[in-house]
């Protein structure tokens, strides 16, 4: 597979002409103005190399380690893998109908790539080694490039030795603006993340057989923005957009917006029409976009809130700074519709995906096999706890990569019957597609669109898709824990 050469890039802030939304939303900004002051408390200090010349996005992605610091004094930085030189970083924002170019630099020991996480991208852009490109090695670029055909919000990661990769830091946020989108006073970004710290600030096991064969490893100290309980100031009386994105490996989350009226406009990315923020969990990997309004007077706070515990967990406080804005009685509105192929569910053939356990966990030394001619012990687990269709991945003795868990005809429609045969639950997500959820055995569901969705235990729950986009697709459970032993495969679309 060819590789492509990286084009010299420009590292300096964007100030050329129709870029200027980006240079200042890359930080966490409104896109009308550099980031305030909230904007930096909540841990988005720091410029992405983001570049902007028309209808070309440029940015560079120096994935690393970095010492950074998580946990307050007297414990140190801790050695995270990033992106750029701050957690979460880059924010890169761009507008619908930009292209993309991404230029991963490797600096780690160790192979990687990024998978850019909700975008219907070609498969050669997907970044999963062996299956959509080669790995980039240490030392080596890799240019990713594409036009997102969706607004919306959307993240990326790494592929192979995600466990720890992810669970150190490497991930970044990708924000794809819409042309007409109804006007907001501050549009600001929260990443729920745990990270698994002692109390010296050293990372511990990211990685269990028990968590692995049951609900995950969870980590230890919770975060938004990288940073604990974090102050977010926002502009009194305003209405906010906060993109709330769990991009834990294990945990899942449900959140409120305390003291204020909130409503859920877009499911990972996908608008929805608004309703209240009263119950959506959300699993490793999801997102939604809430609108509320912020307290009217300065030095009033709302606070953002985990209900999925046995108590409310705070997770962060939204502070409300400056004069009162003159807005009117809060009332949210629709984002515009998006384009995604809307399934023909007449003709659509039902496809069985059953997620289980293995019946024998399996162990192998992948160092011993000399003929993998694929994939490495980096993107291969040395246990299976998981399968899909009663296939673990890999399998065949870890020889081969499988082979597709289904060939789906290029053009048609197609239904996936999700069916849950554990008791612990399990985010499902698909690669280059917006599938459409639409019904559940166990609960009511409101039909959406979404590129990840939580099945419950024992649940069977359908999502559709129109199977318009070529390639060979990861389809995989996004409880890292379990995507690493088996509970990971790919769809053929020919």
């Amino acid at each position: 597979m060819p590789h492509r050469p990286a084009s010299a890039l420009s590292r300096r802030t964007l100030l050329r002409a129709g870029g200027a939304a980006i240079a200042a939303t890359a930080l966490g900004g409104t896109g009308l103005a550099a980031p305030d002051v909230g904007a930096l408390k909540a841990g988005l200090a720091g410029p992405a190399p983001v570049t902007a010349a028309g209808d070309l996005v440029e940015v560079e992605l120096i994935a690393k380690q970095r010492m950074l610091r998580i946990l307050p004094e007297p414990a140190g930085p801790s050695p995270l893998i990033t992106y750029a030189d701050s957690f979460p970083g880059p924010i890169i924002r761009m507008r619908k109908g930009q292209r993309l170019r991404a230029t991963l630099v490797n600096g780690l020991d160790e192979h990687t790539s990024i998978h850019w996480h909700g975008i219907r991208l070609p498969n050669l852009e997907d970044g999963v080694p062996y299956l959509t490109q080669p790995p980039t090695k240490p030392g080596e670029r890799h240019v990713y490039e594409f036009t997102p055909p969706d607004a919306g919000s959307f993240f990326f990661h790494p592929h192979c030795n995600t466990v720890e990769l992810l669970g150190r830091g490497l991930a970044g946020v990708l924000i794809v603006e819409e042309p007409d989108a109804p006007k907001v006073d501050a549009d600001v970004v929260c990443l729920v993340k745990d990270w698994q710290l002692d109390k010296t600030g050293t990372f511990g096991t990211f990685m269990t057989d028990r968590g692995a064969s049951r609900a995950g490893t969870f980590g230890s100290v919770s975060t938004v923005n990288g940073a604990i309980e974090p102050v977010i100031e926002v502009p009194a009386n305003g209405d906010i957009r906060a993109r709330l994105y769990n991009i834990d490996s294990t945990r899942v989350v449900d959140l409120r917006v305390e003291g204020a009226e909130a409503w859920i406009v877009a499911v990972d990315g996908n608008p929805l029409p608004p309703r209240p923020l009263d119950g959506w969990p959300m699993g490793p990997a999801m997102r939604i976009d809430v609108l509320f309004r912020a307290p009217a007077k300065a030095g009033q706070t709302l606070r953002l809130t985990n209900v999925y515990s046995a108590e409310p967990r705070p997770l962060a406080t939204f502070r409300a700074v400056g004069p009162s804005l003159p807005n009117k009685r809060f009332k949210p509105r629709a984002l515009p519709a998006s384009a995604i192929p809307e399934p023909d569910l007449k003709d659509a053939p039902i496809i069985p995906m059953a997620f289980s356990a293995t019946a024998v966990a399996q162990s192998f030394d992948a160092a011993a096999l000399p003929g993998l001619p694929y994939a490495d012990a980096l993107c291969l687990s040395a246990k299976t706890f998981w399968a899909i269709n009663q296939q673990s991945w890999p399998e065949g003795g870890h020889e081969r990569l499988p082979p597709p868990l289904v060939t789906l005809e290029k053009g048609r429609s197609y239904i996936f019957e999700l069916a849950n045969l554990t008791p612990h639950l399990h985010p499902i997500h698909i690669h280059g597609y917006t599938f459409k959820v639409l019904s559940s055995d166990a609960r009511k569901v409101v039909p959406h669109h979404a590129d990840t969705v939580l099945l419950e235990p024992k649940e069977r729950l359908r999502v559709a898709i129109k199977a318009d986009n070529p390639g060979d697709w990861m389809f995989h459970c996004h409880i890292i824990e379990h995507q690493d032993t088996g509970m990971m495969g790919y769809i053929r679309v020919a």
